[in-house]
C-alpha cells in the first residue's frame, strides 16, 4: 500500500538569533510577493531598506525568547509532530517551514525518494491569509513543478470555526480562566487591509465591525478579520464569557500601510489606563508560541501594559501540544480535501 504522508506546515524561523540568520530569513520572508505584495523592484528596495536596522533588532528580540534546544517554534512543532506520529497511521508525520528549514523543498525531495505519491498537507493558520495559508499552497505547487513530482495532496481548510479547533482552545485556556481574570484580550496577528480588499471585493464590507454575524457568508469565507471576530465569538461562548469580560485586537503592525484594527498596542494602553488589575491576553491566530506571542506580547507588552497603569499581564500559552489539540488536529486533517 503506497504510503500517505501528513506534512504540517508553519510559518518558520531563523536557524540562531544571530544578526546574520535573522536578515537572512527576514529577506527570504519579506521578498514572499503574498507577504509584501508590491510589484519586484519596489518590494526588492523596500526590503532592502528593512534589512538595514531591522535584522539587529529582532536578532536581540529572538535571542530574549531562545530556548536551548533552539527556536520555540520549531521546538514546539517538532514537539507537536511527535504527537501526531502516534495518531497518523497512514505514513510518515513531516514537517516544513515556509522560510528557513526544514524547507518545503527538502522534505517533498526527501518524501518523493521514498516513494510516498499522497501527501495530507496541513498548514497551521486557524484562519485564511494570502500571505499564510496560500504562500504556503504556492510554494507545494512551486515544488511539484519544478522537480516534477508525482504527487497528489490534501489540504487542510482554515479551521477556525470548527468545534474540535474551539473546543481544544477553550481547553487550553480554562486552567487560566479559572484562576480568575479582570480582561481577557485576544490578539490576533495583523494584516493590512488591502490584503482583505484585494479578495473581499464588495465595498460595503465593514472592516470595523465588532460582531461577524453581520458578515455574509461568502464574505466570511475570504476575510481574515471576520474569521477572526469569528473564533473569538465562539470562543467567548463556549468560555461561558460575558461580553465585557473580553475584546479583540490585532498585533504585530510592519510599515506604514494601513492595519486592520484595533491594534493591540492601544488596547493596552486602554486597559491599562483603565486600571485593570490582571490581563490575560490569548493570541489564537497561533497555535505555536513563537516570537509574537512570548516577546512581543510576553515581554513587550506586558511592559507597556504596566507603564499604562495596569497590574498583571498573564500570557495564556498557545495551543502547542495541549492533547485536545492533538486529537483535534488529526481530526480536522482525515477531513482535508483534495488540491485541485
Amino acid at each position: 500500500m503506497t504510503e500517505h504522508a501528513l506534512l504540517l506546515a508553519n510559518l518558520g524561523s531563523p536557524a540562531s538569533p544571530d544578526v546574520a540568520d535573522v536578515r537572512r530569513y527576514l529577506d527570504e520572508f519579506l521578498m514572499d510577493p503574498w507577504v509584501v505584495d508590491l510589484p519586484w523592484p519596489l518590494r526588492r528596495l523596500l526590503v532592502s531598506l528593512i534589512l538595514v536596522r531591522r535584522p539587529a533588532q529582532s536578532a536581540h528580540a529572538y535571542a530574549s525568547i531562545w530556548w536551548p534546544e533552539g527556536s520555540p517554534l520549531i521546538v514546539l512543532s517538532r514537539r507537536l509532530q511527535a504527537e501526531m506520529k502516534t495518531r497518523w497511521t497512514h505514513g510518515p508525520v513531516e514537517l516544513a517551514m515556509r522560510y528557513g528549514e526544514p524547507s518545503f523543498e527538502r522534505v517533498l525531495l526527501d518524501l518523493a525518494r521514498r516513494g510516498v505519491r499522497e501527501v495530507t498537507l496541513a498548514p497551521l493558520y486557524p484562519q485564511f491569509a494570502d500571505s499564510t495559508t496560500t504562500t504556503a499552497i504556492e510554494k507545494v505547487r512551486q515544488v511539484i513543478s519544478e522537480h516534477r513530482l508525482d504527487m497528489r495532496f490534501s489540504v487542510l481548510a482554515p479551521f477556525y470555526d470548527q468545534p474540535e479547533y474551539l473546543d481544544a482552545l477553550v481547553a487550553s485556556a480554562r486552567p487560566y480562566l479559572e484562576q480568575g481574570f479582570d480582561h481577557l484580550l485576544l490578539s490576533f496577528h495583523g494584516l493590512p487591509e488591502r490584503h482583505i480588499r484585494k479578495l473581499v471585493r464588495d465595498p460595503a464590507h465593514d472592516l470595523r465591525a465588532r460582531d461577524s454575524r453581520q458578515v455574509r457568508d461568502d464574505v466570511l469565507a475570504l476575510c481574515y478579520r471576520s474569521q477572526c471576530l469569528r473564533t473569538a465569538e465562539a470562543f467567548a461562548e463556549r468560555a461561558g464569557l460575558r461580553p465585557e469580560q473580553w475584546s479583540v485586537s490585532f498585533q504585530s503592525r510592519l510599515g506604514r500601510d494601513k492595519w486592520i484594527e484595533p491594534y493591540t498596542e492601544t488596547r493596552l494602553d486602554e486597559l491599562g489606563r483603565q486600571g485593570v488589575g490582571k490581563l490575560l491576553v490569548m493570541c489564537p491566530a497561533f497555535v505555536a508560541d513563537c516570537i509574537e506571542t512570548l516577546e512581543e506580547i510576553g515581554q513587550r507588552g506586558e511592559e507597556q501594559f504596566r507603564e499604562a497603569g495596569g497590574g498583571e499581564l498573564m500570557l495564556v500559552p498557545c495551543l502547542n501540544t495541549h492533547p485536545d489539540w492533538v486529537a483535534a488536529l488529526d481530526s480536522l486533517c482525515r477531513r482535508a480535501q483534495p488540491l485541485v
